[in-house]
């Protein structure tokens, strides 16, 4: 695995002038920040080695070079997922490339289901916290040193400091925005009833099928992690509501302008 990120991360390399400290990863329906980043490189996931190639309407499949406002980025524009059959080595594969690369900052986006009753389709759910609750964990096997310790703290998996920042550039410019614990799922299926309730009385308060595994090898890495959900459908006891990928789609794209805008002033300001 050693050798596949080092070859990944030579060739990306080889294809930008510039190598960012900050990486960003955009999940269903929430690539409207990449028409913000300026002096654009953009490298298909095809053509890149070793890299898995996304099977999921809605995310693109490329890396993406530039600017966002006068800072230097590097976005994931499509994710990979663990239901789509990839092991969890192969689903992070890009977070290991990142580090090799010298990312020092991750902020990552997605859309989830929302257990918590305050919350609303549409909202923004800066995630504090997360269960994880998928089969594989991302870490299983061997460790190898160089990419971080055999137990690694999880006491603090999302940043104190870019939350509470995030947290100011959103009363300030009166976008309303919620805290809460995002829980991982496998997927695909969306949640029943009773998973909701579930989810809810272990402390979630919305549930999705990413990010958790990209956040926990991160922090493996040493790699300072942001993350929001876009509440794209609810799962509040009562009001249960059916949901279809389009449906997701439609609701986080909604959201997108709003949660654009927080993570381009915070990306900009830290």
């Amino acid at each position: 695995m050693i050798e596949q990120i080092k070859e990944t991360a030579a060739y990306i390399a080889s294809k930008v002038q510039v190598l960012p400290k900050t990486a960003i990863i955009l999940g269903t329906g929430l690539g409207e920040l990449v028409n913000h980043i300026t002096d654009k490189t953009e490298i298909p996931y095809t053509e890149i080695p070793h890299f898995p190639v996304s099977t999921v309407e809605g995310h693109q499949g490329k890396l993406i070079f530039g600017k966002l406002g006068k800072k230097d980025v590097m976005a994931m524009q499509g994710r990979f997922h663990y239901y789509e059959g990839y092991d969890m080595k192969q689903v992070t594969f890009p977070v290991r490339v990142m580090k090799e690369l010298g990312i020092e900052h991750l902020f990552v986006s997605n859309a989830a289901g929302g257990m918590n009753p305050d919350f609303a389709i549409g909202d923004i759910m800066i995630i504090r916290d997360h269960i994880n609750l998928f089969p594989e964990h991302p870490l299983h096997g061997r460790n190898h040193n160089e990419l971080g310790v055999r137990f690694p703290d999880m006491s603090e998996a999302y940043s104190h400091r870019l939350i509470a920042k995030a947290l100011e550039i959103a009363e300030k410019n009166h976008i309303k925005v919620q805290q809460g614990v995002y829980v991982g799922t496998q997927g695909p299926t969306f949640e029943t009833p009773a998973e909701y309730r579930y989810f809810r009385i272990i402390g979630g308060d919305a549930v999705g099928m990413s990010t958790v595994p990209e956040v926990i090898v991160a922090r493996h890495a040493g790699i300072e992690v942001f993350a929001v959900s876009v509440i794209t459908d609810l799962g509040v006891e009562g009001i249960v509501e059916k949901c279809s990928h389009e449906e997701v789609q439609k609701a986080a794209a909604a959201a997108q302008p709003k949660m654009t805008f927080i993570m381009k002033e915070l990306v900009e300001q830290f």
